[in-house]
């Protein structure tokens, strides 16, 4: 067979493996009832976020899990953030923002910030732009008891509304869901099978302040793989969901912001070579692309399309996205895989990646 159809085939076979694994096993976030009582800091960085502030503490207030307290962080907000959160001055806690230390990374020192004024003996880190079922708390407590876990997180489902969004939002959950048998995060002991997502971390206190904290990766941008790393190497368990009916975020609403924003944790959460790493891409870049273009036996071709094509559809499915537009704008998003892995490296190696106004 020729060489070009090998190489992609294997790829494009391993992905549909896997895609197809978590489509019957990948964990998602299930409504369920736990009789624990104890104290919850729900915990929430808020930097600029006017927008969405106003929607997640109503969220916060509404969860069904009686006992919690909510402290919000104005992290140095210039627009309306802090004249919102006033509104609920009588039913949160509201802080703000020291100045950022020059070794820390700011979203890092705003989560460190508000686990010193928590009192829980859990914590839940939730950014500004995640929305939450009601049962969404209880139900993680419950999940982090029933399965011994120190940490769990949540791949929030997406909610994506414009045409920028399809083109890049997508490729998050096409990240985890090709290459990693989420499950794994959970049963294996081996801190390869990481993933976790910032958005929605819950912590038995009690191990988050053993590791040291946010203080432990208070410089690096891609926090939440490096608290998964840690947890594995603790020899302790952790969980990573999906958000399904209980977790929503709408992460950007415009092209220059889906840009930046997946720049900023694309290449710095690999941790490995830019060159190994840019070449890795495109190898699965283009095995994933070739098909489409490379006509030499039809049927192959033919066969391996069915096959890439198959896969989207599973992980569309299993993210709740929509299958139609990922079907179509395939080509499309590749080709935005490759644009944003050279402008993750780019960015990082030249110290220019901003975030909320800030390096990183």
């Amino acid at each position: 067979m020729d060489l070009i159809y090998l190489i992609s085939g294997f790829i494009c076979l391993i992905i549909f493996i896997v895609t197809l694994v978590n489509l019957f096993t990948a964990p998602e976030l299930m409504k369920a009832q736990t009789e624990e009582n104890q104290l919850v800091s729900i915990l929430i960085p808020a930097r600029n976020e006017e927008k969405n502030i106003e929607d997640v503490v109503i969220d916060c207030l509404n969860q069904t899990y009686s006992n919690k307290e909510i402290i919000v962080l104005n992290d140095h907000s210039t627009d309306n953030t802090k004249k919102i959160l006033e509104q609920f001055s009588d039913k949160i806690q509201i802080i703000k923002g020291l100045d950022l230390p020059d070794d820390w990374l700011g979203k890092n020192w705003a989560c460190h910030q508000l686990s010193q004024k928590a009192s829980g003996e859990y914590l839940l880190f939730v950014d500004a732009d995640v929305r939450l079922d009601d049962y969404a708390l209880e139900s993680s407590i419950a999940i982090l008891n029933k399965t011994k876990s120190k940490m769990l997180s949540v791949f929030p489902t997406q909610i994506m509304k414009s045409f920028s969004e399809f083109l890049i939002v997508p490729l998050m959950n096409w990240l985890l869901l090709s290459f990693l048998p989420l499950v794994l995060v959970y049963k294996s002991k081996n801190k390869s099978f990481v993933a976790a997502n910032g958005q929605f971390i819950l912590w038995d206190k009690n191990f988050y302040n053993s590791i040291g904290g946010h203080q432990a990766v208070k410089n690096m941008p891609v926090e939440d793989m490096e608290f998964a790393r840690i947890v594995k190497s603790s020899n302790q368990r952790m969980i990573t969901l999906l958000g399904g009916k209980m977790v929503f975020c709408r992460m950007y609403s415009n092209l220059n912001e889906a840009l930046n924003g997946f720049a900023k944790n694309f290449y710095p959460g690999f941790k490995i070579n830019p060159i190994v790493f840019i070449s890795f891409i495109s190898l699965i870049v283009a095995s994933l692309l070739i098909p489409f273009f490379y006509w030499k036996d039809a049927t192959i071709s033919i066969m391996l399309v069915a096959v890439i094509l198959l896969s989207r559809v599973f992980i569309s499915i299993k993210s709740r996205q929509n299958i139609f537009y990922n079907l179509i704008l395939h080509i499309f998003q590749m080709i935005f895989v490759i644009a944003e892995a050279v402008i993750s490296v780019y960015r990082f190696h030249s110290k220019k990646l901003v975030w909320k106004g800030r390096k990183i």
